[in-house]
């Protein structure tokens, strides 16, 4: 499959090489007339796969804001075509087009280099219910990339979101703090953390220098339904992070001496820790839904959990929303849709119960009892009527012998 470019300024796969300069009009990215030499040139060579998701999204911003030279890499569909349009007169930000399993894409895409930034992945509730379609992209792509990056005569150095699924489901931990060297303990069914485990090994025994990031849970500010969210159990602990403060966290990675080797939680801290059953309440009453039932959610094993981010909040400085924040800024997002969810505030929760496989199982069974009930009443009726017929044809043919 040939690759699909697009090219959004006059920076060319065959200058990779060269200096990077503004190119297209003379000005500076500075509007100060003694604009330093940093202010005017871009600082790194950045390739950003799944450039256009949640998180990708954030760090773009935060890339172009740190005035570095981003080349972003998805696959081309009318959402991430939207989201391109943004940086069309961008001339710091260029756009490739390709699919992370072609490696011919994806040798192109890391030409010239300095920095890789691999969020390019399928992610639940999809990863789990297509496992071998989501290992092609997770895994096999994460290969295809390790491999062109080793090829580069300049190796880049390569910054690798991973996942706090990795260890599991710590319910029984409590409020205790994951740290980074606690094992590997996927759930069961959880295909996705097994992918993300797997890549994780292939990166440390690569030859480039690397850092990897275990997020937190890390919500669209753009609030969708998604039956993943009756997944979770109520007790889950929950650590959030905001999408633009991990943004920011992996922007600032980029040119940082101390990060390259290691492993670290991206999470929102302290301020950032509820019980699921909060985080979900507090998000639903925000919108005037309220509560739903505990019959909706699954009591399954689940990663998440709190954890230890003090290394990485200390190098990075990052945490800069707490929880509220988190909630009254999706709250916010939406003004109409919240007006629209308080009007139809009964359709509104009976179409969000109707999405999850725990309440329609519940409301099955519960359909299934009654109709035995029914059933079981009008037996007993049948048999009662049944029996005092007996009993009158009986006294109707002891009265016609009398």
């Amino acid at each position: 499959m040939k690759p699909m470019v697009g090219r959004i300024n006059s920076f060319t796969m065959a200058d990779s090489n060269r200096p990077l300069r503004r190119t297209g009009d003379s000005r500076p990215f500075s509007s100060k007339k003694n604009a330093s030499k940093e202010e005017c040139y871009h600082k790194m060579k950045v390739l950003l796969t799944g450039a256009f998701g949640n998180i990708g999204s954030s760090t773009l911003s935060e890339l172009v804001k740190r005035k570095h030279y981003v080349r972003c890499f998805d696959i081309k569909n009318k959402n991430n075509r939207k989201k391109a349009k943004k940086y069309r007169n961008n001339d710091q930000v260029e756009i490739v087009w390709g699919d992370i399993r072609n490696l011919e894409d994806v040798t192109k895409a890391v030409a010239g280099i300095d920095v890789v930034i691999h969020l390019a992945a399928i992610i639940p509730p999809l990863a789990n219910q297509k496992p071998l379609f989501a290992e092609k992209i997770n895994v096999d792509g994460t290969k295809n990339l390790l491999s062109a990056m080793e090829q580069q005569p300049n190796q880049p150095k390569l910054i690798f979101g991973s996942s706090v699924a990795v260890y599991g489901d710590v319910r029984h931990k409590g409020t205790e703090l994951i740290k980074v060297t606690d094992p590997y303990d996927p759930s069961p069914l959880d295909h996705y953390a097994r992918m993300k485990i797997k890549c994780e090994k292939m990166i440390e025994k690569s030859t480039l220098d690397w850092v990897i990031f275990r997020f937190a849970a890390i919500p669209p500010i753009d609030l969708k339904t998604d039956p993943l969210m009756f997944e979770v159990p109520l007790d889950t602990p929950m650590e959030f992070c905001h999408t633009t403060d991990t943004g920011l966290a992996l922007a600032k990675a980029v040119d940082h001496p101390k990060v390259w080797g290691e492993i670290f939680h991206i999470g929102g801290g302290e301020e950032c820790r509820v019980p699921y059953k909060v985080y979900v309440t507090r998000l639903l009453e925000s919108f005037g839904i309220g509560g739903l039932p505990a019959i909706a959610f699954s009591d399954k094993p689940f990663h998440c959990g709190y954890m230890d981010t003090t290394k990485s909040q200390g190098l990075l400085k990052y945490q800069r929303h707490t929880f509220d924040d988190l909630v009254e800024e999706m709250k916010n997002k939406s003004p109409f849709l919240r007006i629209l969810t308080i009007i139809f505030r009964p359709i509104v929760r009976l179409y969000l119960l109707r999405q999850s496989p725990y309440y329609r199982e519940y409301t099955k069974r519960k359909r299934a009892y009654i109709d035995y009930k029914s059933i079981r009443a009008q037996n007993l009726e049948t048999k009662r009527k049944e029996k005092k017929a007996t009993k009158t044809n009986v006294k109707d043919s002891s009265q016609t012998k009398n």
